[in-house]
């Protein structure tokens, strides 16, 4: 690689973590202030830490058992969910991919080789246990706005563990579906088969 390559690897690099940074900051501000106003105001900080200890149960789950929490074997069903959609203003989604392709036509998001694919789906991992440690979390504190008859807060969390927890963690499983379907397309098993 030449000099001038790398540079202007750095350079995409850059520009696509400061892009990337956008959505997520954007959709953490969004979904996690409620949680933390209702934490900091109407829970006893130490069950808080008790809650969040036992939100980290998940960071300590086999990708295995991960696999089983998928809900289907092919996109169809997270089609039908609207994940596809998601996947299009999320971090390394299709927005953020066509912004770099502007700057940089030969932008690819993924090199279509066995050994990025796979660093993709080992980051996938990453991603679920990281949104079911806060899914884990926010359900413990809606559990308590229940118990203590906050209705309108234990709505709020609610939905805003869907739309942060529940909804990217079908992304994760939607990113490594796509990957592992086409793995098996490139190796001949699968045939015409769109995905």
């Amino acid at each position: 690689m030449t000099i001038n390559n790398e540079i202007i690897l750095k350079k995409r690099k850059r520009l696509l973590a400061w892009y990337n940074m956008i959505p997520n900051v954007f959709w953490s501000v969004l979904n996690l202030v409620p949680i933390l106003e209702f934490c900091f105001t109407l829970i006893d900080l130490k069950l808080v830490y008790i809650f969040l200890a036992i939100s980290f149960i998940p960071a300590f789950l086999k990708n295995s058992f991960i696999d089983k929490l998928q809900i289907g074997n092919t996109t169809k069903v997270y089609r039908k969910l609207g994940v596809h959609v998601i996947n299009k203003i999320s971090q390394n989604g299709n927005i953020i991919n066509n912004l770099i392709k502007k700057k940089f036509p030969e932008h690819k998001i993924l090199v279509k080789d066995k050994r990025s694919i796979s660093a993709m789906i080992a980051q996938t991992y990453v991603f679920e246990k990281f949104h079911l440690i806060l899914f884990l979390f926010f359900s413990l504190i809606i559990s308590y706005s229940i118990i203590n008859q906050y209705w309108i807060w234990a709505f709020v969390i609610l939905i805003t563990n869907i739309a942060y927890n529940i909804y990217p963690n079908l992304l994760q499983q939607y990113i490594r579906l796509k990957l592992s379907l086409f793995n098996k397309r490139q190796n001949g098993q699968i045939i015409n088969r769109k995905y």
